[in-house]
């Protein structure tokens, strides 16, 4: 009997005591751990929302949050005795898969960040980008969503935005409108110039500094083409491209000046 209490002692004292201590050291790891890897991913969270769009910074404070706490979880399984080694390799070998599954979708997220740190447009902006024309609608951190001039809403990746070239046609308070005029061979050029230019001149949404430019630009197989190119505020662009180019047939109607459409010269001869 002694001798069986004695090993049971001896058991205790080599194994279920050190397993008590580990365990309970575990345990202040694992819970320790998990509230500063909290913290530090609320102070991740707080710090980048001050410059980048919350979304972002919630998402990379989360980030932070699980990767700390994997290494919090591994920690406190070590001190427990068990062998971390397989887990962390399997651990990388699962994040290894995740991240080729899901290739895409970080580079989409990866983006999103730039878009949002590097602004090349914001919402509001008129802007064509990965193959689509729109106002900027939101900027999410996958795709951006663009609203058509017919009330359509296209959701564009975000990776296939930063691939391609952005043209932002609000970004700038003033735009040329570019207008390309065609006349007879037969007009009188100092009189279309005149009339194209009082056009520009009587409407006060034209700038006047930079001057609007009328000149002649080729002549073409059918007419003599004229550039037209005032400079208006960019909430005026379509306004004015769409009431001058009317404003122009209707003068050109009473000052007697044609406008040409393609034609041909059919020249016949009688067979000798």
């Amino acid at each position: 009997m002694d001798a069986m209490i004695e090993q049971l002692t001896q058991f205790t004292s080599d194994n279920i005591i050190p397993f008590g201590y580990n365990l309970i050291a575990a345990l202040v790891i694992f819970i320790v751990g998990k509230w500063l890897a909290s913290r530090v991913g609320n102070s991740v969270d707080a710090v980048l929302s001050k410059k980048l769009d919350p979304t972002v910074s919630r998402f990379v404070g989360n980030l932070a949050n699980i990767a700390l706490l994997a290494v919090v979880v591994i920690a406190a399984l070590d001190r427990l005795g068990l062998e971390t080694t397989s887990l962390i390799a399997i651990v990388g070998a699962a994040g290894l898969a995740v991240g080729l599954a899901l290739k895409d979708s970080l580079g989409n997220f990866a983006s999103g960040v730039m878009l949002i740190v590097f602004r090349p447009f914001k919402v509001g902006d008129f802007v064509e980008a990965g193959g689509a024309m729109g106002v900027v609608r939101e900027i999410r951190i996958f795709a951006t969503i663009f609203t058509t001039g017919d009330n359509k809403v296209i959701s564009v990746p975000n990776g296939s935005i930063m691939g391609g070239n952005i043209i932002n046609y609000s970004q700038m308070p003033t735009r040329r409108v570019d207008m390309t005029v065609g006349v007879g061979y037969g007009s009188d050029l100092g009189k279309v110039k005149t009339v194209l230019k009082d056009i520009l001149v009587a409407d006060e949404r034209v700038l006047k500094d930079p001057a609007p430019v009328v000149a002649v630009m080729e002549l073409g197989d059918s007419s003599v083409n004229l550039v037209v190119r005032p400079w208006v505020n960019s909430a005026d662009y379509w306004a004015v491209l769409w009431d001058t180019t009317e404003t122009i047939k209707r003068r050109f109607d009473e000052e007697g000046i044609e406008i040409p459409f393609p034609q041909m010269d059919l020249h016949l001869s009688k067979p000798e």
